[in-house]
């Protein structure tokens, strides 16, 4: 079973419903127990940084997420999720991030030069940089779809992933068991549910966790 954390932030049902189409079982909840029986643990996200970071504080999720990341099992952030495992993000401020993986999030607007729309919304290709058992059924060139202002910077240690525009921007992460993807699995059709199912697929041992 995935455990889709619910902190108030984002559409988790859309998740869902793209675990169903995989026939996977997911839950929807905030309940520390069902989350430490779940299998693995997708933490999503839409909105500001410092929101939502301050909402999972309030629940008490972020220990959580850190403790059942430190026993090895599989962990995925999506959008802002993926986001929020960094060290830090400098949206409107300096908020801490859950410091899973080293790096911090910037605004994509100091990258991308001008001309283009912010934030990145729609379908891009995927290029890959580094194998991992999440991208083992993705090709290079595949398409997924983005809604971001910001991206994940200095994260050369779990890159595996970019997307060009204009500049080449963070689009899927992973070191041992903790994963992200910047863009959206549950909206990006055939492409989006085999990353989900290869999630799905990804060993949780301690070895190599985070």
């Amino acid at each position: 079973m995935v455990a889709i954390i619910d902190y108030g932030v984002g559409n988790l049902f859309s998740l869902r419903s793209s675990f169903a189409a995989i026939g996977v079982e997911a839950a929807v909840t905030a309940d520390p127990e069902t989350i430490h029986k779940a299998d693995r643990v997708i933490l999503p996200g839409v909105g500001a940084f410092e929101d939502a970071a301050r909402k999972l504080r309030e629940t008490g999720l972020d220990r959580v997420v850190r403790a059942e990341a430190a026993d090895g099992k599989p962990l995925m952030g999506i959008c802002l999720g993926m986001q929020m495992l960094f060290e830090r993000s400098y949206e409107y401020g300096v908020h801490e991030g859950l410091g899973l993986l080293k790096g911090e999030i910037r605004p994509i607007a100091e990258r991308i030069g001008e001309g283009l729309k912010i934030p990145q919304m729609g379908w891009n290709a995927l290029k890959i940089r580094r194998q991992s058992p999440i991208l083992k059924y993705t090709q290079e060139g595949e398409y997924v779809y983005f809604v971001h202002s910001y991206s994940a910077v200095n994260c050369d240690e779990s890159l595996l992933a970019t997307v060009e525009y204009g500049a080449d921007l963070t689009a899927c992460v992973g070191l041992g068991n903790v994963f992200g993807c910047q863009f959206h699995p549950e909206k990006s059709g055939s492409v989006g549910l085999k990353i989900l199912k290869a999630f799905c697929e990804a060993g949780g041992e301690t070895e190599g966790a985070v």
